[in-house]
């Protein structure tokens, strides 16, 4: 792992909208997804990938919504996480394996996105630390996270977008439920400062 470099992490607005762009490049960050793949049903993931996926999210960012944080080293957007209370992602309602572990209203943490060249320099944790902070000055008590365990299964970084467990643990959360072997569901109880 390199030094860990200095980043700041600011709420995804209108203003900051090429930023995004720039980090998630023509691809869409993977296949075209531009970060909706939670917030849609599969088959309008799928018929909408690349530029309808994009003109989902900025859409959300047009309306005020603060769909995620973006984190910068200097002035470069370099990481991205997504974020916000659990029912604005379809996926996780209609998913066996992350169905709710309780009745709690949590905030989920369903993705990342690190520029290739900052991997392992730290960027996901600051991310995750500023995703906790974020929900909870907006009234969030629980903060989730849906990981890939890499010791279960083979995950190469780029197909890891849920973040690793250890990322999660770093940042004081906790394991509370696994019903598949590489998906534990993790949690964090925030408090108010």
């Amino acid at each position: 792992m390199r030094k860990p470099a200095k980043f700041v992490v600011r709420p995804v607005t209108r203003q900051r909208w090429r930023d995004l762009e720039k980090l998630f490049g023509e691809r869409g960050a993977c296949a075209g997804c531009w970060c909706m793949y939670w917030r849609v049903q599969h088959a309008t993931w799928e018929k909408q990938k690349g530029a309808g996926n994009k003109r989902g999210t900025k859409n959300l960012v047009a309306r005020g919504a603060e769909p995620g944080l973006l984190a910068y080293a200097g002035r470069e957007p370099v990481g991205w996480i997504s974020l916000g209370p659990r029912e604005q992602f379809v996926r996780l309602a209609n998913s066996r394996v992350l169905v709710p572990v309780d009745k709690r209203p949590v905030w989920s943490v369903v993705c990342f996105f690190i520029a290739r060249q900052h991997r392992k320099s730290g960027v996901s944790a600051k991310l995750l630390e500023a995703a906790v902070d974020f929900a909870r000055k907006r009234g969030a008590k629980v903060v989730e996270g849906y990981p890939v365990d890499p010791r279960k299964g083979n995950f190469p970084p780029a197909f890891a977008w849920t973040g690793f467990p250890g990322t999660f643990v770093k940042k004081g959360f906790k394991e509370v439920e696994r019903r598949s072997p590489t998906r534990p569901v993790m949690r964090k109880a925030v408090s108010r400062r």
